[in-house]
């Protein structure tokens, strides 16, 4: 663990290997014993970085993707914008979804997984989003104990997840998001 601060900005182009590197090695790890691990082996860093750098600057700016910084190495991940299941609310805000997040491996239980959910929780509230959703698998008991502890919890959304045949189901999690100093929702 570093004692050194957090620096959460937005991804740029060049920071795709790297976000591809932490995201495999992330899946790799916090994925071992939930998902065969002959698709876990077959995960391919160069695939993903050329799938980052195709799709980079896509989605008009709604969505979101910020790295965080220690020492001026990229230590982890996270991507949100609009809930892609939301349904037409006639308000233009809907909710918001954490896509993704993930820290190197090297670098769990640093803060650096706590400084970009806060990060990400912030622009969503800003954005005057009233709820945050996501995704997570329904045995990656770490994953569901962050959550928990940073507001979130279970909705009773249910997602099948398939992966090479096998099923790996995906329970669905949300906060309510407040105005800062308001206690208000936006």
């Amino acid at each position: 663990m570093s004692a050194l601060p957090v620096r959460i900005r937005e991804m740029v182009l060049s920071d795709c290997e790297r976000v591809a590197e932490i995201r495999i090695r992330g899946w790799r790890t916090a994925y071992r014993g939930l998902m065969p691990q002959s698709y876990l082996d077959a995960l391919s860093v160069a695939e993903d970085a050329a799938r980052r750098r195709e799709r980079f600057g896509r989605g008009g700016g709604a969505v979101v993707n910020l790295v965080a910084e220690r020492d001026g190495e990229v230590v982890g991940w996270s991507c949100h914008g609009p809930y892609r299941d939301d349904e037409a609310r006639g308000d233009g805000i809907g909710s918001a979804e954490l896509y993704a997040i993930y820290v190197d491996p090297e670098r769990a239980a640093a803060g650096v997984g706590r400084a970009l959910l806060t990060e990400s929780i912030a622009r969503c509230t800003t954005a005057g989003h009233e709820r945050m959703l996501l995704w997570v698998l329904e045995g990656n008991t770490r994953a569901r104990r962050f959550y928990a502890q940073a507001g979130f919890g279970p909705d009773g959304g249910e997602e099948p997840f398939d992966v090479d045949g096998v099923a790996v189901p995906e329970v669905r999690y949300a906060r309510t998001l407040t105005r800062p100093g308001t206690g208000a929702r936006p």
